[in-house]
């Protein structure tokens, strides 16, 4: 008989509190492990803990009520099936998938909501931002004036958008080139900003910027290949860091004045290759760690954790679920979405 991969999550003595503090819940993917999972809090304080299986579960996307996953070849929309101050079994939030569309494996990175509901993401492959469509896989939407045309060649890692309100604002890319996964000769400095806008890069020289995102009127991303969160100056394009991560760092989402990003311990040694991130780890006799990093914004403290051990051991994207403190999620491996039904009013 095979035993169960083992799975840990346990949160330092303060994540609890500061979770249900919040008046929010959190929900984090791993593409490694084909997981999403979605912790929250009980009426008791203790932490609720909720996952399902999709595929290469890659970016998330929350707008109200809805909820977008990536997947290995589809985009899901999940809705929230319980009412607002309604709860069933002590969950306050059932993210039901409603609509599934198949993109292809086009390596779907960030998600945002559009001006018009639809969500507009990073398709990486592709080199491009797009969105979905109901006759095609995807209709691409704006590309880096560096990329001379649509090709499925991941050329610069176009991995990050940050949205200004329903506009997409700026994106990040791990490299500038025009060939073929060029990206991974510039992994240590050659990560650029793009304002969508005007098509200029706002500021470069980056190691592998991840997870931009407009916060309190500041530009914030990762530069994961230097372990380093921080702020992007925009009148200078210089790099503001406000705190070291200990791994591979991507997913950047905001609860109050505190980030809240994922932080991974890859399983290939070569990902650190060549990287600052590798040698300081080494200088400070570390090894990267797992976690969901919650950082205080005004000191650059790393204030809580969720600490992942087990199976699970790289995360891609994070969100955090605003007025939902204990939410679960149904997949396909039960009967339960047989029996999860929500008609619409009747007219009139």
């Amino acid at each position: 008989m095979t035993a169960e991969p083992r799975l840990e999550l346990a949160g330092t003595r303060l994540f609890a509190p500061w979770l249900a503090r919040s008046g929010a819940s959190l929900a984090f993917t791993t593409y490694q492990a084909g997981k999403v999972f979605l912790i929250g809090t009980r009426p008791d304080g203790s932490m609720s803990v909720f996952e399902r299986t999709f595929p290469r579960s890659m970016g998330l996307g929350v707008e109200g009520r809805t909820l977008w996953l990536a997947s290995l070849y589809q985009l899901w929309r999940f809705e929230n099936f319980i009412e607002p101050s309604e709860r069933q079994d002590g969950y306050d939030a059932l993210y039901v998938p409603i609509t599934g569309h198949t993109t292809g494996d086009i390596d779907i990175h960030d998600i945002h909501a559009g001006p018009d509901g639809r969500p507009i993401f990073a398709a990486t492959l592709f080199n491009c931002l797009a969105t979905h469509d109901d006759r095609h896989s995807f209709v691409p939407l704006w590309r880096p004036p560096f990329i001379d045309r649509l090709a499925a060649e991941d050329r610069c890692h176009l991995n990050g958008l940050a949205m200004d309100g329903k506009r997409p604002a700026f994106v990040t890319c791990v490299g500038t080139g025009n060939v073929a996964e060029s990206w991974r000769q510039r992994r240590r400095d050659g990560g650029v900003v793009v304002d969508v806008a005007s098509g200029e890069i706002a500021a470069a020289g980056l190691s592998m910027p991840h997870s931009p995102r407009l916060h309190n009127g500041k530009l914030w991303l990762i530069q994961t290949g230097t372990g380093e969160f921080g702020h992007v100056d925009l009148a200078t394009g210089r790099f503001q860091p406000v705190c070291f991560l200990p791994g591979f760092a991507r997913g950047l989402a905001f609860a109050g004045d505190h980030a809240v990003i994922g932080v991974s311990r890859p399983r290939e040694n070569r990902t650190f290759e060549g990287l600052v991130l590798n040698e300081r780890l080494a200088a400070e006799g570390m090894a990267p760690q797992c976690v969901i990093a919650i950082v205080n914004l005004r000191t650059g403290d790393i204030e809580h954790q969720l600490m992942i051990e087990g199976v699970v051991q790289e995360l891609y994207d994070v969100a955090v679920l605003p007025g939902i403190t204990c939410p679960k999620m149904l997949g396909f491996r039960t009967d339960e979405i047989r029996f999860a039904i929500r008609p619409a009013p009747m007219p009139g």
